[in-house]
């Protein structure tokens, strides 16, 4: 499998986490996501009023260093672990 149809499948598999995934690692999927669709940050970053964008946006600004690639590979892992952590947790 291609690893831009094995990042559609896992990115697809992201969305059935659990409600116990917390907000942190929320977040860190949210920047691999973005990096590896978009690449680099291409906005300027939320007004302090706006938390939840701003969260968002550091997240993403993260990975800014990151390959497209690099972000796909490193966002299939991280799900991969949080599939199975919720697996043998269940």
């Amino acid at each position: 499998m291609a690893l831009q149809e094995e990042f559609e499948d896992y990115a697809a598999k992201a969305k059935t986490l659990p409600a116990t995934t917390t907000d942190e690692t929320k977040l860190i999927l949210y920047g691999l996501f973005k990096q590896a669709t978009i690449g680099p940050v291409n906005t300027s970053r939320p007004g302090i009023f706006n938390q939840r964008d701003r969260y968002k946006w550091d997240a993403w600004k993260s990975f800014e260093a990151k390959s497209k690639e690099g972000a796909m590979s490193d966002y299939i892992a991280k799900v991969k672990q949080l599939l199975e952590d919720a697996a043998a947790a269940a």
